[in-house]
């Protein structure tokens, strides 16, 4: 709805920078998100793009912010390239310039983070965790592996995040926008127009329309482009996983030292039913004791003030008991002579004076080196088999530092070998459509297409369990166009369409000036020299325009911003056609018989109320701390990393 408005009167509000400059710090966390001509620098250094205050924008943060968007951008397309960012290069050195600024902002009003915080903050990174849910310092250096990033860069995001959050958010905050404000607008979107519309479709240009040689040729020769065939490549790949080192196994020894040392797991135990009163005073525990001797435990020990909850402790073993009272106390409870029914104590330990009923007795005899042995063998395969694997992954990469090749590492590590067709990097086999390529391989196919031919082959992980992959390449076809005669058919078709394409502009643009100049519709019509669908009437409502189908959007559009009276022709891509429209009636809206819409476009135009004051406020920052840009930097820098000679791929 407020995307009318702002066709409308073209208003700044909700232009969209605050949003791109909250994406570029968010981005790189998913969390997620170039130096130029210029007249003057400022005194900026030329790596300097931009200061505010103390705060600087240099050339290698651009860098690196632009390496870290491209690599989120190669996660849906490995094709991707510096280039395909030429539009956000401008927008992410303002979101860089703008988050210095703040960044000034506040340490000049001593608005300080505490390195706790942002500990915080990167404890909450779902990335930054282990398996137990919890941060783990591992999990965060492969998280940062894996973004590419430093701590220093994390660290810096999120505090210009938590400023964004502490300082822009509330100056932006609770916009307020008057009903007398809102209800031109929601009238607007209560105007009703009608019309009359007649449809002139590149159809009915098409028939007939037959390329010769010549024409196919000539249209081939300057569209060679549109033909293009993307880069393809053959990449030679050995995958090896777990079931290459199915051959590590335990011993015999192995097994029976795993066994002797788990003994607290496998070793004969018994377990007590324990009761047990802990008082500070030793006159009081005997007392307890000597009742215990001829009664109830639990009746005795409310000498103390113990309830029968506060002295059953329940099943334990000697280590768990060690646990809960001390070496000594657990002894005494676990002696031999000691039976189910016998009272142990008072014994003094750091808690105080330990009174215990042993309720009852329970032996485990445990399992024999025999019976363990089958489970015992399949934890340490499977340990024996990672460490074999890992081991085999180092071998494989130390011999490709030292310069082994691809055919010398898969020989000397017996690993089988498979080629793939030539693959685009996106993974499809243009010369075999049914191809596919094995999904767990995507990483290997994104390796595949970073390496030159002079490159070292790199050992690929891969996801779950399906282990590893040293992926080469094996052949590379640069991008090309098509020979002519190997898409002679799509030629063909694009040719007529694009004849027809011409015909039918021509057709409803002479149409169009006639009724422009008085001609009724179907008159005007008439001489198109084909036959055309008949006139329709058209009528709708301003606020129908975003719910309409995308086919008529254009002409809807078109219908409410003629004149009444007045007629223009329009564009319809999206059904291969061209409209003429006239605008016959306007009935102004009211929305004051609509008290909820009036609502509602205060809540939107208050959401761009609050972007616009939060622009103004970062306008009134980089001007406080004094921004200054280096446009020369700017602009090279952009050349170096996103022109078409200047980028690197």
């Amino acid at each position: 709805m407020l995307d009318s408005f702002r066709r409308l009167s073209k208003s700044k509000i909700g232009t969209g920078i605050l949003v791109a400059f909250l994406v570029a710090i968010l981005a790189s966390f998913a969390l997620g998100d170039i130096s130029s001509t210029r007249n003057s620098n400022f005194g900026l250094g030329s790596s300097t793009l931009a200061k505010a205050g103390d705060e600087e924008v240099t050339e290698q943060d651009v860098s690196r912010a632009m390496e870290q968007a491209l690599n989120r951008i190669r996660q849906q397309n490995p094709a991707a390239t510096y280039q395909d960012l030429a539009t956000d290069y401008l927008p992410l050195v303002q979101s860089l310039i703008e988050g210095r600024a703040l960044g000034a902002f506040a340490k000049n009003n001593d608005f300080i983070l505490s390195p706790r915080l942002i500990g915080a903050e990167i404890a909450k990174i779902p990335g930054t965790r282990g398996l137990d849910g919890k941060f783990s310092d591992l999990a965060y250096q492969q998280f940062l592996g894996q973004q590419r990033m430093t701590d220093g860069e994390v660290r810096r995001l999120i505090s210009q995040q938590l400023i964004q959050r502490l300082i822009l958010t509330p100056a932006a905050a609770e916009a307020r926008l008057s009903i007398g404000m809102a209800s031109p607008y929601a009238s607007m979107l209560l105007e009703e127009r009608e019309g009359e519309m007649a449809i002139v479709p590149i159809s009915a240009f098409a028939a007939g329309l037959k390329p010769s040689d010549a024409d196919l040729a000539s249209f081939y020769t300057a569209n060679k482009a549109r033909y293009t065939v993307p880069e393809q490549r053959i990449l030679r790949i050995a995958r090896f996983g777990p079931t290459d080192v199915a051959g590590a196994v335990p011993s015999d020894q192995e097994i029976a030292a795993y066994y002797n040392a788990n003994q607290a797991t496998y070793g004969a135990k018994e377990t007590r039913v324990i009761s047990q009163a802990v008082v500070p005073d030793a006159k009081v525990a005997a007392a307890i004791a000597t009742r215990a001797r001829t009664g109830d435990f639990a009746a005795a020990a409310q000498l103390a003030g113990l309830s029968a909850a506060d002295v059953s402790v329940g099943p334990q073993t000697r280590a768990q008991f060690v646990e809960l009272a001390n070496e000594k106390v657990a002894a005494a409870v676990f002696a031999p002579a000691v039976n189910a029914g016998t009272i142990v104590g008072p014994i003094q330990s750091d808690l105080g004076w330990h009174v215990i009923r042993v309720e009852s007795v329970k032996g485990d005899p445990g399992k024999s080196l025999a019976t363990a042995r089958t489970e015992i063998a399949a934890k340490l395969s499977v340990n024996k088999r990672k460490t074999a694997l890992g081991d085999l992954v180092n071998r494989i990469q130390d011999g490709i530092d030292e310069g082994q090749s691809f055919a010398d590492a898969v020989a000397k590590n017996k690993l089988a070998v498979s080629e793939t067709p030539l693959l685009t990097a996106q993974g499809k086999a243009l010369g075999d459509p049914q191809y596919k390529l094995p999904v767990e391989l995507a990483g290997a196919l994104k390796s595949g297409f970073e390496l030159t031919p002079d490159d070292k082959p790199v050992v690929e992980t891969l996801p779950g369990e399906a282990g590893f992959a040293l992926v080469a390449l094996g052949r590379d076809q640069p991008a090309a166009p098509a020979p002519l005669d190997a898409v002679r058919a799509r030629v063909a078709s694009d040719w007529v369409t694009k004849q027809a394409l011409l015909k039918t502009r021509s057709v409803a643009t002479a149409i169009a000036a006639k009724i422009a100049a008085g001609a009724p519709f179907a008159q005007a019509m008439a001489t198109a020299g084909v036959k055309l669908p008949p006139v329709s009437p058209i009528r709708a409502r301003r606020i129908q325009i975003e719910q309409a189908p995308p086919a008529v959007v254009p002409a809807l559009q078109m219908l409410f911003s003629l004149s009444q009276g007045k007629s223009r022709l329009v564009p319809l891509p999206s059904a291969n056609a061209f409209a003429i429209i006239r605008a016959t009636k306007i009935v102004p809206g009211n929305a004051m018989t609509q008290p909820s819409l009036i609502g509602r476009v205060q809540g939107q135009f208050q959401q761009g109320a609050s972007q616009e004051y939060a622009l103004q406020f970062l306008a009134a920052v980089q001007a406080e701390v004094r921004v200054k840009r280096n446009e020369a930097a700017i602009a090279a820098t952009r050349q170096r990393l996103v022109s078409p000679t200047g980028a690197a791929q």
